[in-house]
């Protein structure tokens, strides 16, 4: 039996309503055993802000480097729209990010059978669809330097923003890919712009050099990150892994959440190096919807990323796949109900609230274990 020990990071919007149903989950694991968790709650971003005027504290931070995982809610809302940029909500999560060097960002893209009509797009397009979207995260545009606003005089200013990649942080993101891919379906597709950006030519040039040297026996595709978008919503199911940069891992990971029918479905995963003595890698969960503050509050966000995050936990930080998979079978379940948030409603189902919606997966948790 193991003890695992998790940081829980609610932080704004419907952040603390979506992670009370995770502690849910939590404390039925709890019960199931063998592996035990442990957690404590602390602030990130906005309500850290208005606590303490940044976005995280040193202290939180310490916490987040001890823990085996960080389990993160969402951060940001127009209350914070005019406080200093550095600190934002979005600089808590950055932080983490960055001092965490959770490079690796994991952003499945799952359509469970119930909710193929959800999607915008036709059923046959979707129904069955399991694709991954592998954005890296500590580099790019988001951290590159110099990264400012210049005033011109006249009434003119010029912000900059600079997009820089080294080999090594290529390599890694791609490693990770090629090594996803081998668990799944053994095809990556690479995404840059390399017609347009030198970024995107060096982005390129180590993609396929890596393959050459360590992964002939992956298929690897490349393709243009503007025609990729567009390949999403054509022709989603050619895909497997997709690995692209920060910026356009963004981007193509929200065009790819309406493939499953909505952001409150979409589940992440920021993964660390692998530390050689421990075995360990530093991680952060989340749910990719964000906080979402035109509804917080009224009890009717949808819970399943949330939950389903905790469910990545599980597999990648400590090696409980039995255990994920019960998360993954309790939602499909409960769904093919006919069980609905708001944001996911179609004609003939049900509408539940968060709190029901948690009620109706931990049933079928129950029943699994059972």
């Amino acid at each position: 039996m193991a003890t695992h020990n998790l940081l829980l990071l609610p932080g704004d919007g419907i952040g603390p309503e979506v992670m009370a149903q995770v502690k849910r989950v939590i404390d039925f694991f709890n019960r199931q055993g063998p592996d035990k968790f442990t957690s404590e709650e602390a602030l990130v971003g906005g309500c850290c802000f208005d606590a303490h005027r940044v976005a995280i504290t040193d202290a939180t931070m310490a916490k987040a480097k001890a823990a085996d995982a960080v389990i993160f809610g969402s951060v940001g809302g127009p209350k914070w729209d005019k406080v200093p940029f550095d600190a934002r909500p979005e600089a808590g999560l950055l932080r983490l990010r960055k001092d965490l060097a959770l490079y690796a960002n994991l952003r499945p893209a799952v359509t469970y059978p119930a909710l193929a009509d959800a999607s915008s797009l036709k059923r046959e397009l979707v129904e069955g669809l399991d694709i991954m979207i592998l954005r890296e995260l500590t580099g790019g545009v988001y951290f590159g330097e110099p990264k400012t606003i210049t005033d011109l005089g006249n009434g003119q200013k010029r912000a900059i923003d600079t997009q820089v990649y080294d080999t090594y942080e290529i390599e890694r993101i791609g490693r990770v890919a090629f090594e996803l891919a081998r668990k799944r379906r053994n095809k990556v597709t690479s995404m840059e712009k390399r017609n347009v950006m030198v970024s995107g030519v060096l982005w390129n040039e180590v993609m396929t050099a890596l393959h050459a040297r360590e992964f002939k026996d992956v298929q690897l595709e490349h393709m243009l990150a503007d025609a990729g978008g567009m390949q999403l919503v054509r022709n989603p199911k050619q895909f497997d892994v997709i690995v692209t940069d920060n910026l356009f891992g963004d981007m193509l990971s929200d065009v790819a959440s309406m493939l499953t029918g909505s952001l409150g479905m979409l589940a992440s995963a920021s993964l660390g190096e692998v530390d050689p003595k421990t075995k360990r890698r530093k991680a952060l969960y989340e749910p990719v919807h964000g906080s979402a503050p035109d509804i917080a509050g009224k009890g009717i966000a949808n819970p399943i990323a949330m939950i389903a995050s905790f469910g990545m936990a599980l597999r990648y930080s400590f090696n409980l796949g039995r255990e994920a998979d019960m998360i993954d079978q309790a939602i499909a379940a409960t769904l093919a109900k006919g069980l609905r948030t708001a944001d996911i409603k179609s004609e003939g189902t049900k509408v539940v609230s968060t709190a029901e919606m948690g009620d109706a997966i931990l049933a079928e948790l129950e029943k699994l274990a059972g």
